[in-house]
Order: structure tokens, then C-alpha cells, then sequence
């Protein structure tokens, strides 16, 4: 029977055929956990008297690096200490959000079944593998056992056809799609996505379409594992011998086919406080923001900074306006420095913060006031979601909140690239 790119990934982790809808026991490859979930991870490894851990594992410190407090700074040395005791790779602070270094690690490869303590692990789908986000317990069962049940998902198939417009990015393209499906419109749907703009979308772009899918209530996004993707995985140490491409066959059962043709898409923006609440920048001239944030798992990454700085270069932040800039990880921002894009950040009155989620879950590092606008980066904004129910969070492409930091007001970034 012809499949889909999540039954054949779960297929071969249960060891048997699967078919969209059964249930099944899969092997686990790769499993995780942040300073937001890593401590009842470790309670629960504790309570279960585990003494040697079952897959391969990480913890990361980014949710709120550097601490804020002494509660969370309790939670990041209970970290520490089970990384010694079990000997485990932690990626400490400083070093960047989890769902970047762990790709840049070299763990993540096509055909892969990752778990993560997190509910933006779908990102790892832009490198062909079956990731996604699961509860604390759930993780410390797949590191206990070295298994875990899946449900397979029915799958829907995107595709994105047409030329991309100026002003245009994969963070627009997504915005489109989850406006027209809506929040819940794909829950527990895997989502393969193709057509000729994913096609020559770069892996920055690919990331943050993957990044999202949660954001429609997907259970994981797929993109297509070609040359762009093994030149990515190259450069990150991965041999080639190592990349086993995972596709559809011919003749797959999707729940849902569905084309956008980007041809003459706006750029877009999600209003408060629900993401699939989608207008074109264009039309929100009247709403003038207080915050401007660049980061996330979402949009940290080099071209994101290569775009807003091609804005940002020559201007400046518009009065009374503070713009936040988070790289996803030390290397991006080393490279960024390398390119003196960090220094028009700083010229233009961007505050840089070290790699890490910054203000994105709202625990630190540019919590809003109350009645404050902000237009972010980042894949949520729901009441609440940057630390402040008062708040106001608008979501949009790296591109438009820089173009909305230098005029003061949400802005269509076309007229300064």
C-alpha cells in the first residue's frame, strides 16, 4: 500500500505496516528536554528509578537564560546535576533555543523519530523527521522504555505554487496558510509540504514553516529532503552516507490536498490574540507599536538577521519604540557579527540579548506593560504569552517588524528593501 512520509516513518520504528489511524509502539531515536519541562522530566525518571537512560538525549537551557530568579535558577542546576549523573549532553546558557542547536548538532536526520519536551518540536520536519512535542512524562517514558505510542496521523499535502512577491517570506507564506486553515484545521494531521516555492525555499525558510504547523494543531510538517537539505546537513558535519531521504509514494492516501499560490500574497501579519487571525500588514498602518521583537525559534536564525538588517541598515529605531534581538543560537550570532550585521543592529538602537528564547515565553528580558503593543517573530500570541495578559502581540515576518521598529507603526516592509 502506497504511503505517506509519517507512515513510513512510524512503519519503521513499530517494525510493522501502519496505516494512517492505527496505534502502535515505535523504537524512539532522539529525545529532549528544556529549562521550561526538563525538571518534572527528571522527578519522573527519579519516581520510575531509572538508571540508564533508554535514547539518546539533551537538555537545554533557553527558555529563560540567563535565570531571572533563584526558583528558575534551582531548575537549571537540577539540570546540571542529572547531565552528570547520566552523563547527557547539556546545551547551556548562552548557547541558543533548542530547536536550533539540536538540528546544528547533527542529531536530526531524515527518517528520524524525535520526541521532544516542547511543542515547537515539529520544526525538525524541514530535515525530513517525524519530531513533535510531547508532555514531560510522556518523555521520561520514552527515556525509560526507549519506546513510546503514536496514533498515526492522516496527512495533509501543501502545496505553494507561484513567484514570491517582493517583501515576501516563508513566515508570510505560513501566516497565509494557518489564516485560511485555521488554529485547529489540521489537529493531529501530519503536513507535507511541496510545490515550487518550497522548492527553492532555503532551510531557514523551511524551519520556520515546519515551526508552525503546530500553530493549525498538526502533530508534525514535513518538507521535501533535497539538495538544499544536504548541503545544510553537510555543512553541520553530517556525512552523506548517513542521509536516508524519506518520501511519498505515489499514489498516497491524503485526508486533504490543498494549493496557495503566493503570487500576489501581502505581507502578513497575526492580530491578538489568535494566530490564525491574519490581515495584511498594509492595512494596519493605525496601529502603532511599543515593542518590536527579532528571535525565537521561529525567526532567530542568519537570514532572518540578513533580512531585517538590509531594513534596519541606515536607520534607526523610531522614538519610544525598543527593538529586541534574539539569535537562536551562538553560531548564528557569531556569524552575524562575522557580517557586521550585528553592529547595524546595534547603530540602529537594537538591544541584543544572548542566544535563547528572550521575551518569546514571557519570563524575562522584555515583558510588555500593560496596554503595550508589540509586533514579534515569534509562532504565539495568545493573552499572556510574553508575560503580560495586557498586552497586545502581533506576529509577522523578520521583515516587517523591522520596517514596523523603524516607522513606529505596523508597516508592509516593501518600501524599504
Amino acid at each position: 500500500m502506497p504511503k505517506t512520509i509519517a507512515e513510513k516513518i512510524l512503519s519503521a520504528h513499530a517494525g510493522k505496516d501502519l496505516k494512517a489511524g492505527d496505534f502502535a509502539i515505535c523504537k524512539v531515536d532522539f529525545t529532549f528536554g528544556q529549562d521550561g519541562t526538563s525538571a518534572i522530566i527528571i522527578d519522573r525518571i527519579k519516581e520510575l528509578g531509572v538508571k540508564q537512560l533508554k535514547t539518546d538525549f539533551c537538555l537545554v537551557i533557553d527558555h529563560s537564560a540567563p535565570s531571572p530568579n533563584e526558583g528558575v535558577s534551582r531548575v537549571h542546576k537540577k539540570m546540571h546535576n542529572f547531565a552528570r549523573e547520566f552523563k547527557q549532553r547539556i546545551f547551556d546558557i548562552g548557547c541558543g533555543v533548542c530547536h536550533q542547536v539540536i538540528p546544528e548538532s547533527g542529531e536530526v536526520l531524515p527518517g528520524k523519530l524525535i520526541l521532544g519536551a516542547d511543542s515547537h518540536t515539529c520544526t525538525y520536519g524541514a530535515l525530513g523527521a517525524f519530531s513533535t512535542g510531547v508532555g514531560s512524562t510522556d518523555l521520561a517514558i520514552a527515556l525509560a522504555t526507549g519506546k513510546n505510542w503514536f496514533k498515526v496521523p492522516e496527512t495533509f499535502k501543501i502545496i505553494v505554487k507561484g513567484k514570491l512577491p517582493k517583501g515576501v517570506f516563508a513566515k508570510d507564506i505560513i501566516l497565509q496558510i494557518i489564516g485560511k486553515i485555521g488554529a485547529d484545521g489540521a489537529t493531529y494531521q501530519a503536513v507535507e509540504f511541496c510545490g515550487p516555492v518550497i522548492e527553492k525555499m532555503d532551510m531557514d525558510g523551511r524551519f520556520t514553516m515546519c515551526n508552525m504547523v503546530v500553530e493549525m494543531g498538526a502533530k508534525c510538517g514535513f518538507m521535501p529532503q533535497d539538495k538544499i537539505t544536504f548541503a545544510w546537513l553537510k555543512s553541520r558535519g553530517v556525512k552523506q552516507s548517513a542521509i536516508k531521504p524519506v518520501c511519498a509514494d505515489k499514489g498516497a492516501v491524503y485526508a486533504k490536498v490543498l494549493e496557495f499560490d503566493i503570487s500576489k500574497l501581502k505581507s502578513q501579519v497575526s492580530l491578538p490574540h489568535s494566530v490564525d487571525k491574519v490581515k495584511p500588514a498594509v492595512e494596519l498602518k493605525a496601529v502603532k507599536i511599543n515593542e518590536a521583537f527579532l528571535g525565537t525559534c521561529t525567526n532567530g536564525r542568519l537570514q532572518d538577521f540578513k533580512i531585517a538588517a538590509k531594513i534596519l541598515k541606515g536607520r534607526r529605531v523610531a522614538p519610544g519604540v525598543k527593538l529586541i534581538i534574539a539569535p537562536s543560537s551562538r553560531a548564528v550570532l557569531l556569524e552575524a557579527i562575522r557580517l557586521k550585521l550585528v553592529n547595524t543592529f546595534i547603530e540602529a538602537g537594537a538591544i541584543i540579548l544572548a542566544p535563547g528564547c528572550g521575551p518569546c515565553v514571557g519570563t524575562h528580558n522584555g515583558i510588555p506593560a500593560d496596554g503595550e503593543i508589540v509586533i514579534s517573530t515569534a509562532n504565539r500570541n495568545f493573552k499572556g504569552r510574553m508575560g503580560n495578559p495586557k498586552a497586545f502581540i502581533y506576529l509577522a515576518s523578520p521583515a516587517t517588524v523591522a520596517a514596523s521598529a523603524v516607522k513606529g507603526y505596523i508597516t508592509d516592509p516593501k518600501s524599504l528593501l
